[in-house]
């Protein structure tokens, strides 16, 4: 069975993001000096101006973990997704190729910069994948609020780290038992790791990588 990840017209499509990925550059964001940088990342009430500054950037996740998106959402069958971060939608390519692949499904996505939004959506076009992708436009802690899948197989976390238990809390009700967390670069956020690392969760998880905390609801 041929895979909508390895081929046309989503395969060279990701070829051209990450390549496109690779020589962004931010002015804004080479001006914030390293230390103010990692405040910023941890900071639950400036996470908004700082990602605005980051617009240009992509801040994709790698290939590796791309793929990882898929072989997780295809291997446990997801038919209902939510991803925190969109960026320009290259883990949600991979998402979406999964649900595709899987018979169909639905992806709700979140977004607070409109022109990654508008990039992101035409970029589900290009792939032939839009049919299954919603991305909404504002701060995950409202878009994330109302109007999800009753079922949620797998949430991908990986925009403000500094909020991640926070939009877990959004989803959580919603996680099925055995539901699949994936959260990119949740060094950045200790709380999170220490939330769902704890015996008492609910959860068990584990690193990934040298990026990636994988989380299974237990519950």
């Amino acid at each position: 069975m041929p895979s909508t990840l390895t081929n046309a017209p989503l395969a060279p499509l990701l070829d051209r993001l990450f390549e496109q990925a690779e020589h962004a550059t931010s002015p804004a964001m080479t001006a914030i000096p390293r230390e103010e940088r990692e405040r910023l990342m941890r900071s639950k009430t400036e996470y908004l101006d700082f990602y605005s500054r980051a617009k240009d950037l992509w801040l994709p996740v790698s290939r590796e973990t791309g793929v990882l998106l898929y072989q997780l959402a295809r291997s446990t069958n997801a038919r209902n997704i939510v991803e925190f971060g969109t960026s320009f939608g290259l883990s949600t390519l991979y998402l979406a190729a999964a649900l595709r692949d899987n018979g169909g499904g639905r992806l709700i996505g979140s977004e607070f910069e409109p022109s990654k939004v508008t990039k992101a959506r035409r970029h589900m076009v290009e792939g032939g994948v839009d049919d299954l992708v919603e991305i909404r436009e504002g701060d995950a802690l409202k878009t994330l609020a109302t109007n999800l899948p009753e079922s949620i197989d797998l949430l991908l976390l990986d925009g403000a780290k500094s909020i991640y238990c926070e939009v877990l809390d959004l989803v959580e009700s919603r996680l099925r038992s055995g539901a699949l967390i994936v959260a990119d670069n949740a060094d950045y956020s200790p709380e999170y790791l220490a939330r769902l690392r704890s015996p008492a969760s609910g959860y068990l998880s584990v690193p990934v990588g040298e990026d990636v905390e994988l989380s299974i609801r237990l519950g």
